[in-house]
């Protein structure tokens, strides 16, 4: 058994190659996004260069979350190299020590790690990408800062109203769920036959009610009516639009469960906000995982050298998980697989085939 010195010593190594690969990965997406966000909004009077720097950073750790694998796996490549260019896994082997223990400080600092990003992290990162948003909307919502808030997202949802109900149709959402861009509403009578159609520009929540601008209205006549404004009475609230229709990558941790529910109860699919949620819990397997890959493209270095392989299979290994991961997330989002299912099965899948690598080598 590794003694808890030396394990605290290991653990440390990891630590520092991994905090360090992620901090390295983190300022390169911060200067290639900056460097975009400068680009598309640089000529927007009522934004600043540095307000617009500050935008930047503020939703760089959104964009880190779906990284942080990939931190964790070639910070473990690099903890391994170094450690067999200086003879230190040599000398442990040599005192008796397995792979497995002198792997276990880097494990156990990887599942930690993906347990405090899913718990601490990822409410900071949402709260800060919020944030980022109000930045680039200013003052006033419009559709192309709201571009900016959760991306363009076609959405279908529906909602009660006295006398019937109405089927609404969106591209998008701004100002936390107070407006949505570009909605069509098919208004249904409480017999169930469709009443008449509305399509606006966009449409905000005041008072109970949808206020809808530059709005075309078609009624059975067939004739289209152009309208300035027009309402709509509704029971949804901010909240509730924003819960069931942002982006799942938009929502706290902690909040998903309620989005999920909220999704549920206005009969709208909940695939992509529950494997969101099944995302984030699996996410500490799924770091532990990666330094599991580490040790089995690292493993041979003290012995055959050849340290470009090494990093070249670390990266192979790394591109083949993410596409798994892609594919996975595809199928579960449309709910053609189970959530938790396309949530868990990449990372399970790592964990074994880096156990059995590892068992071959050294057990096998």
């Amino acid at each position: 058994m590794i003694s808890r010195t030396l394990g605290s010593y290991f653990g440390w190594y990891f630590a520092r190659w991994i905090v360090g690969m992620f901090v390295g990965i983190l300022l390169l997406v911060f200067l290639i996004d900056c460097l975009e966000l400068l680009r598309s909004s640089g000529d927007r009077d009522d934004l600043s260069i540095g307000m617009l720097v500050l935008a930047s950073g503020l939703r760089v750790p959104v964009l880190m979350e779906q990284v942080v694998p990939f931190a964790v796996l070639l910070g473990s490549i690099g903890a391994f190299i170094m450690l067999s260019h200086s003879s230190q896994l040599v000398v442990a082997r040599a005192s008796g020590l397995s792979v497995w223990q002198f792997a276990l400080p880097g494990f156990l600092f990887a599942f930690i790690a993906g347990v405090l990003t899913t718990t601490a992290y990822n409410p900071l990162a949402t709260t800060a990408r919020s944030m980022s948003d109000d930045i680039l909307k200013g003052a006033k919502a419009s559709v192309v800062s709201a571009l900016f808030s959760s991306g363009p997202t076609i959405t279908w949802t529906r909602q009660q109203m006295e006398g019937g109900n109405a089927v609404l149709h969106l591209t998008g959402i701004a100002d936390r769920g107070a407006t949505i861009l570009n909605p069509t509403f098919w208004v249904f009578n409480d017999n169930g036959l469709l009443d008449h159609r509305v399509e606006a520009a966009s449409a905000h929540l005041e008072d109970n009610a949808w206020r809808l601008s530059s709005v075309t209205l078609i009624d059975h006549s067939g004739a289209p009516q152009k309208l300035d404004t027009y309402s709509i009475p509704t029971r949804l609230t901010a909240k509730h639009v924003s819960n069931g229709l942002e982006s799942p990558n938009a929502i706290s941790f902690w909040n998903l469960p309620a989005a999920i529910e909220q999704a549920r109860s206005s009969s709208l699919p909940a695939y992509r906000f529950l494997l969101q949620y099944q995302v984030l819990l699996a996410r500490p397997l799924l770091l532990a995982a990666m330094v599991l890959i580490a040790a089995t493209v690292s493993l041979g270095q003290q012995r055959s050298g050849g340290t470009g392989r090494m990093i070249l299979g670390g990266v192979g290994a790394g591109f083949v998980l993410y596409v798994t991961m892609e594919i996975a997330r595809e199928l579960g989002s449309e709910g053609l697989v189970s959530p938790i299912l396309a949530a868990w099965t990449p990372p399970i899948v790592a964990l074994l085939l880096g156990s059995t690598v590892l068992l071959f080598r050294e057990d096998g």
